[in-house]
């Protein structure tokens, strides 16, 4: 595995500079997690009897991209693409070896909208999740997003180790 997907975030910078740093440092771990792997190896559940592979990361983590920054603080209609009533986890049980290529490229391009969607913000703006009465902030928005991606790379290092003994640090 390669580290080309991860940057170190700055050490000492202003708030916003710091929190996109932590969450870009995230995404980039979970492509670095995924890399170099086949569709075949990316649908496959390691841990039983957990349903998790590395795809279904990579397409559960977009749907949270697409809510939370789509939907919650842009208001867009972005409804979800992996999982429908009768599906509630086909983000996990209906992945594809032969689409996860564009899975993963789909998860590229939601994150350049979410991040260009967030520069529209300030830190205090807020704004009203679906279904919730309370006003979050974008600062509440970078930081649950990388306590997401914190948690789920821990579930994808367990994931990729088990597939080919891949580690991380």
């Amino acid at each position: 595995m390669t580290t080309e997907f991860r940057v170190d975030p700055p050490t000492a910078a202003d708030e916003r500079v710091l929190l996109q740093g932590f969450l870009d440092y995230h995404r980039g771990t979970l492509l670095w997690k995924v890399s170099g792997l086949t569709g075949e190896q990316l649908v496959q559940r390691t841990v039983d009897p957990s349903s998790m592979s590395l795809i279904g990361l990579v397409r559960h983590l977009s749907e949270v991209e697409k809510y939370w920054f789509h939907r919650a603080l842009a208001g867009h209609d972005s409804p979800p693409k992996y999982w429908t009533a009768e599906h509630p986890d086909g983000d996990f049980d209906l992945a594809d070896p032969a689409q996860a290529e564009q899975d993963v490229e789909d998860f590229r391009e939601i994150i350049k909208t979410s991040d260009t969607l967030a520069a529209d913000h300030s830190l205090d703006d807020t704004f009203i999740r679906p279904g919730y009465d309370e006003p979050y902030s974008v600062r509440y928005l970078y930081i649950h997003m990388i306590e997401e991606y914190s948690r789920h790379n821990g579930h994808a290092d367990l994931l990729r180790e088990r597939l080919d003994g891949a580690t991380g640090e």
